[in-house]
């Protein structure tokens, strides 16, 4: 059964992947980059050629989701999978169900420190990635995904919420992980554990390796040394992004123009109250 790691991009869920990665994927809890190929992306065009689909034919893709999460499913074991795909209803296809759900930890992050992050990567200016932040975002198709239906930042994170009635969704603040990091943690290893009906104990020495190795100054360390496959390109210089490039005790709202800030701060006024962020 399925367990989605659902964000808007670039809320932490590079964080949330490395964490579990390690905790689930390695012997003693130490982060490696390559532990993170044991948590897959969806929608990816692999899921869909294994069917036989035409990844091209973006209403092919949207009527095969079930069937492509149905087959990860036989596998017959807990599989974490990322996406930034908003839980809509497109052309009458719905993007799950809760045949294929065991759970959802969505990450959440204040939009007013998201917003440069979210401009660096994907190469828009800063009111460009406003503008998608509040209207909506689907990502072209590229060589390794199908066109991705992500939605506005509000729209994104209150899709997932209707997996609150089946007390499937666990809600996370990108800010709690990062600034608590081993209370969450450990929060979330039990919604895991309470998920899947299992009787596994919490490794605490474990939980300490993880804590440590998935530091941001470690996780810059090994980017450094090793590159990182899901930094960018970028379109001008065709060199590799930074990913961890400033971390969580750079003021990201200070890269920003306070207009494009005060914007963000009318536009989603109540989600921000919501969140404890204003």
């Amino acid at each position: 059964m399925l367990i989605w790691l659902a964000s808007y991009p670039k809320s932490g869920n590079t964080l949330l992947r490395s964490m579990l990665a390690s905790y689930f994927f390695s012997s003693d809890g130490s982060f490696d980059f390559k532990l993170l190929k044991n948590i897959k992306q969806f929608p990816s065009n692999q899921f869909f050629k294994n069917l036989g689909i035409n990844t091209n034919d973006d209403k092919e893709v949207l009527k095969n989701y079930i069937n492509a999460q149905s087959k990860i499913n036989k596998k017959n074991s807990i599989q974490f999978v990322k996406t930034h795909s908003g839980l809509y209803k497109l052309n009458g296809y719905s993007f799950t169900d809760l045949n294929n759900t065991l759970g959802v930890i969505y990450i959440v992050r204040d939009p007013r420190n998201l917003i440069e992050s979210f401009s660096r990567h994907y190469q828009f200016s800063i009111e460009e990635s406003l503008d998608y932040m509040i209207n909506g975002l689907t990502l072209k198709r590229n060589v390794n995904h199908p066109m991705t239906f992500v939605g506005s930042w509000k729209q994104n994170y209150e899709s997932w919420k209707k997996f609150e009635i089946s007390n499937k969704y666990l809600l996370i603040k990108y800010e709690d992980l990062v600034f608590n990091k081993k209370a969450i943690f450990i929060k979330i290893l039990e919604f895991i554990k309470k998920l899947s009906r299992s009787k596994f104990l919490i490794d605490y020495t474990k939980i300490e390796n993880v804590l440590n190795s998935t530091s941001f100054e470690n996780m810059q360390k090994l980017e450094k040394e090793h590159g990182f496959t899901e930094s960018a390109t970028d379109k001008r210089t065709k060199e590799k992004i930074t990913f961890f490039k400033f971390g969580p005790k750079v003021n990201r709202q200070s890269l920003v123009k306070r207009e494009n800030i005060k914007k963000i701060e009318t536009v989603f006024d109540q989600d921000l109250k919501f969140f404890g962020y204003i």
